[in-house]
């Protein structure tokens, strides 16, 4: 990278901080700090889901697919944006109407104190890793675009990437808590927009247009399904996200932290529409990238095809984007569970009478500590020899059998506990039989009477995980919910739930304005970045009217927020302020 792209990265690193020091002041309660007061606009709720779900493994991963098999990777992701629709549609409101500051409180009011710990720690422990992993493939993807970073012997190194980053990340989460990590991700969809749409429409130049791409990319490179990745699959895969956002925390945490129930259906309406349609917009630089130079490392691709078309300055901005998903996703896990420690542990073991200044402070150090876990594990992940892989894939088969229960349980009153525990027994004991023992390199592919078993688990390999994941769960708790309609009542955790949830919402709730102060930073932050592609422009002389185009749409884009800014509808401050229960 030049120094012009040092320097736009720089900066985009530099506003982040300085956004989550704007927000220090706002965090002077708990619910402040990892709730945004329940006063997060929904367009900021629904753009921070949309980024949650991504990191550095979506361009490498999603991006190493597209390049290999083409469309099917876009109609994957796709069915996520399917299931954010019917989550927005059926689901958020009802989270927000629960009155609640953290998810951890529905668990323990809906299946009991049990069920919380085991929640808290699984999710937890899942999470960390997977943190750690995507800033190891942040760093891994960095590095050719940052030279320099090297150890004592001069080899090249992940080590000062990962501690760089992944304080930085620590630092704005600290500070400004919930609001922070929405705001920027607002700022990381911004920065993500403009790479992307700029590195597609040079990308597409380079190869003769769209037409050309269509004529020049193998048989069933354009079909929807492809490589084994079947219409079942699909319907599976979108089946999973429905569990996972409709119930993991870090989303739930969106769908509570706005002023009300409407605004959470549309905050997540906002996220399902921006996923079924940007997938074929983020992933066709590494499709073409197929028709430039089919022997490339797939996992690479998109990263390459940007290092070929882009000029001075963008990449850095591609960087930044790289940065920004990561940022995201690891942002959102620190926030929400240090939320759950600071609410179960220190309010509730430490010091049950904290006041809204401690829980604060306690919320900060919870995540710093948090943070520090998961750059440590990053760090120590070239020296693991993979073995946080198999632990991720072990863990893994917890995750999608804990959401389903806590889905199912927003909408019916006859599960109890027990849910939660054969749904998850039987998903692990199926994932240990499916995906280990019965492999093709399993101990039961040793013995003759298995191999029946050994065969078919060898040929649906793609959809195990949607037997496991969907299927199984789905059973189960269909038979329990038929077990309890027969009992006809109602379990004791759904009669705690509604002792403390919202049953109509009133028409101020309703109507509660977005605050300025949101869409001020927005409207800064696209005018910032429009600044600096003009001044990008006069370096590029090659592509002078390219850039002059991309600054000339900023800065009308800018124009437009600056006139809803002026709107004196606008309310600087939203004052419905509803108590909600933390314990």
């Amino acid at each position: 990278m030049s120094i012009y792209d040092y320097t736009v990265f720089a900066l985009y690193v530099a506003g982040m901080v300085a956004v989550a020091g704007i927000f220090y002041r706002r965090n002077k309660s708990f619910k402040d700090m990892f709730a945004a007061g329940g006063q997060s606009p929904w367009w900021v709720s629904g753009l921070s889901s949309y980024m949650t779900l991504f990191s550095a493994g979506t361009f490498v991963v999603w991006g190493g697919l597209a390049y290999k098999h083409g469309m099917v990777a876009i109609s994957i992701n796709m069915a996520s944006g399917l299931a954010a629709l019917l989550v927005g549609f059926f689901i958020a409101s009802r989270w927000k109407a629960l009155n609640i500051a953290t998810p951890a409180t529905y668990i323990e009011l809906r299946f009991g104190r049990t069920a919380v710990h085991y929640y808290t720690w699984m999710l937890m422990l899942v999470r960390i890793i997977g943190s750690a992993v995507a800033l190891y493939a942040l760093s891994t993807i960095l590095v050719p675009l940052l030279p320099g970073a090297t150890d004592g012997n001069g080899e090249v190194s992940v080590i000062p990437i990962i501690l760089i980053c992944g304080l930085v990340i620590v630092a704005y989460t600290i500070i400004g808590g919930l609001w922070a990590v929405l705001m920027t991700d607002v700022l990381q969809f911004i920065v993500l927009s403009i790479s992307v749409l700029f590195t597609v429409w040079l990308a597409l130049g380079d190869s003769g247009g769209l037409a050309a791409f269509a004529q020049a990319v193998p048989v069933n490179f354009l079909d929807f399904t492809s490589a084994g990745y079947s219409w079942f699959f699909l319907l599976g895969w979108c089946a999973i996200h429905l569990f996972m956002l409709g119930a993991e925390w870090a989303f739930v945490q969106r769908h509570i932290s706005v002023p009300s129930q409407r605004d959470a259906r549309k905050g997540a309406l906002l996220f399902g529409a921006l996923y079924i349609i940007s997938p074929a917009i983020w992933l066709l630089p590494a499709m073409v990238y197929r028709t430039v130079d089919p022997t490339a490392d797939p996992e690479q691709a998109y990263i390459l095809m940007s290092q070929a078309v882009l000029p001075l300055g963008m990449l850095g901005l591609v960087a930044a984007a790289m940065f920004s998903a990561t940022a995201s996703m690891v942002s959102s896990q620190i926030n929400v569970f240090a939320g759950v420690m600071t609410d179960r542990i220190y309010c509730g073991l430490l010091r049950p009478g904290a006041s809204d200044g401690e829980s604060v402070w306690a919320g900060r150090v919870a995540a710093a500590l948090l943070g520090l876990a998961i750059i440590a594990l990053a760090m120590a992940i070239p020296y693991l020899g993979g073995a946080e892989k198999v632990v991720f894939s072990l863990m893994s088969l917890f995750i999608s059998p804990m959401f389903a229960p806590a889905l199912w349980g927003l909408f019916s009153r006859h599960i109890s506990a027990s849910a939660v525990w054969l749904t998850a027994g039987v998903a692990v004991t199926l994932g240990v039989l499916l995906k280990y023992l019965a492999a093709p390199t399993g101990m039961l592919a040793a013995i003759p009477q298995f191999d029946g078993l050994v065969q078919w688990t060898a040929d649906n390999a793609r959809s195990l995980d949607i037997y496991i994941g969907v299927v199984a769960p789905l059973v189960v708790l269909s038979l329990l919910e038929i077990r309890g309609r027969l009992k006809a009542r109602a379990a004791a955790g759904w009669l705690s739930l509604q002792s403390v949830a919202v049953h109509r919402e009133t028409d101020a709730e309703a109507s509660a304005a977005d605050g300025r102060l949101p869409l001020m930073i927005v409207t800064w932050s696209v005018l910032a970045c429009a600044a600096i592609t003009t001044l990008l422009t006069l370096v590029n002389p090659g592509v002078r009217f390219e850039m002059a185009t991309l600054s000339l749409l900023l800065f009308i884009t800018a124009a437009i927020l600056g006139r809803l800014l002026a709107k004196p509808g606008l309310r600087e401050e939203p004052t419905i302020n509803a108590p909600q229960a933390r314990a």
